[in-house]
């Protein structure tokens, strides 16, 4: 499975919920890591 931001963007509109919840997932990790970034190169 395709763990970049477009599929899981696309996979939202699944209409299955495991789809859902692994989408969901990809976009949280990805939100996160962003956020660590940016307070790493203020720092």
């Amino acid at each position: 499975m395709k763990t970049d931001l477009a599929t899981a963007r696309r996979e939202m509109r699944s209409p299955n919920i495991k789809t859902r919840k692994r989408a969901l997932k990809i976009i949280h990790d990805y939100k996160r890591n962003l956020r660590f970034q940016r307070s790493d190169t203020k720092a």
